[in-house]
């Protein structure tokens, strides 16, 4: 798969630069910085750069809380976490993000560089999309405001995905007409490059995506969801990936792998993800097959002769009652010094797919068979998942626990595969909310237990959004208080 290896020392430097930029005044009462500069001396290209960085950096600090709550980890020793705020990404989404693409979109009008504003486009969808899935109804119409209105309202979540569809579809068009300007992101574009036919399939992904959230709502139809997914990736060449490298070192690496190696506090592996890799909820049946192969990518497990991964909340022990010995690889995938972070994949967008068809098809959570159409997505999603990864899937692909045939396929084994393929991705948060965290969809799972739960307020309720963070509500108090719920609410799309 071709890699787009970012600068991250250029990143940071620009992070600098337009630091007067992206923090108004009601963020900080302090004397400009020497080595910022003004936005009329900063070109496009010199804004992107820190702008799709912050936007991965955004998506991996939900991960940090969302990845404990659909267990794909938990807290040292088998700890479940309790209510989040998820302070990391409010801040790169209204302090790093957004400001800086408004300024890079009235330069792209400005100039007619259409592409470069669809791009600004489908990267403000990507995150008010991530935020708004985070806490509900956010700041938005008002947020770029800046200090002429230091309290602005929020949006509802409805509102919010009125946007978002706005906002892509409006990208596909800039991108499926000529651009003819000069101006082209090149190296600045820390995904494609400046391939802008990669950036008009990843348009049509996220609006696959985004669309299938609502499904369940009724607000789309699956075909709906079937029509875009249909113009999405072709291939693992599309995923939007943005790769580290040995001078900038990946993030879960450092504060995992390097964590545990200095002796600090660092995550474990859950049994929610090793039982569904390691045959206990699907049993291999073919006899060839003894574990995921994706498996050893994610976790390590002290070279003993079991993969046994933490009950969240459990104090240490694996279902079993034993104790559990899975914590993340030293050099896995997402776990080695130049590992990438991803937002969205092209084996994603199979299983999107998959799902869309099996429920256009008639499916639901319990029915059992389908189309070809379906079986095929599905199929095709672990193909192009294990192709992701680099590992050989054949008998894996070929167990008659995977290949079920059309006739036996069920949403569990499409939202089973999804759930493996996109560890320590946040969208899985929300496929556990649309599914309102059922075991007959995700087979095995079990809510926190209470023995090393972080939480003593909800007991037994499943968390279904974040707090909004203290500093915005020290900031824009009544505001907040108008919008926020306890935790354990369903978002908009969810009731």
């Amino acid at each position: 798969m071709k890699r787009v290896r970012i600068s991250i020392d250029k990143v940071f430097l620009l992070c600098s630069l337009v630091f007067a930029v992206s923090c108004s005044e009601d963020y900080f009462d302090v004397n400009t910085p020497s080595n910022t500069a003004t936005e009329e001396a900063l070109r496009m290209q010199d804004l992107m750069a820190p702008v799709i960085h912050s936007t991965m950096e955004g998506q991996r600090s939900a991960e940090l809380s969302f990845g404990n709550y659909v267990q794909y980890f938990v807290n040292t020793g088998g700890g479940a976490a309790g209510q989040t705020s998820v302070d990391g990404l409010w801040s790169q989404v209204y302090l790093y993000i957004l400001p800086n693409l408004q300024v890079i979109k009235a330069k792209a009008v400005e100039n007619g560089a259409t592409h470069i504003e669809a791009i600004s486009d489908i990267l403000i969808a990507a995150n008010i999309g991530i935020a708004t899935d985070t806490w509900d109804n956010i700041p938005y119409s008002e947020a770029g405001d800046g200090p002429a209105n230091n309290f602005p309202t929020f949006d509802t979540q409805e509102e919010i995905y009125t946007q978002i569809f706005s906002l892509l579809d409006a990208a596909i068009t800039k991108l499926e007409a000529a651009d003819t300007s000069v101006f082209d992101l090149g190296s600045s574009d820390l995904i494609y490059g400046g391939d802008t036919d990669k950036w008009l399939r990843a348009a049509y992904s996220l609006k696959a995506r985004y669309q299938l959230h609502l499904v369940n709502k009724g607000v789309v139809s699956p075909n709906d969801v079937l029509a875009t997914v249909a113009n999405g990736f072709t291939s693992n060449e599309d995923n939007f990936a943005m790769y580290y490298d040995d001078r900038n070192i990946n993030p879960w690496y450092s504060e995992e792998v390097l964590a545990r190696n200095t002796g600090n506090l660092s995550k474990d592996i859950a049994s929610q993800l090793v039982s569904s890799m390691n045959g206990e909820y699907f049993p291999f049946v073919g006899g060839t097959v003894e574990i995921d192969p994706r498996l050893p990518l994610f976790a390590e497990n002290n070279d003993e002769a079991e993969y046994k991964g933490y009950v969240s909340g459990g104090g240490g022990v694996a279902p079993d009652g034993t104790d559990a010995n899975t914590g993340f690889r030293t050099d896995g995938f997402y776990t080695s010094v130049d590992s990438p972070l991803i937002l969205i994949s092209y084996a994603e967008v199979l299983f999107i797919q998959a799902e869309a068809a099996f429920l256009a098809n008639g499916g639901n959570e319990t029915s059992v068979g389908s189309n070809a159409a379906a079986y095929t997505a599905y199929m095709d999603g672990i193909a192009a998942s294990m192709e992701m990864y680099e590992v050989d899937g054949a008998d894996y692909m070929a167990d008659g626990a995977i290949a079920v045939g059309e006739g036996a396929l069920m949403l569990s084994h499409i939202m089973k595969e999804k759930y493996i393929h996109n560890f320590l991705n946040p969208e899985t948060f929300v496929d556990y909310r649309r599914y309102d965290f059922s075991d007959d969809v995700f087979t095995g799972l079990e809510i926190r237990s209470e023995e090393e739960s972080a939480d003593t307020e909800f007991p037994g309720q499943w968390f279904r959004r974040a707090n909004y963070p203290s500093s915005e509500l020290n900031r824009n108090e009544a505001n907040v208080l108008a919008n926020q719920k306890d935790p354990v609410a369903p978002v908009w799309w969810d009731e």
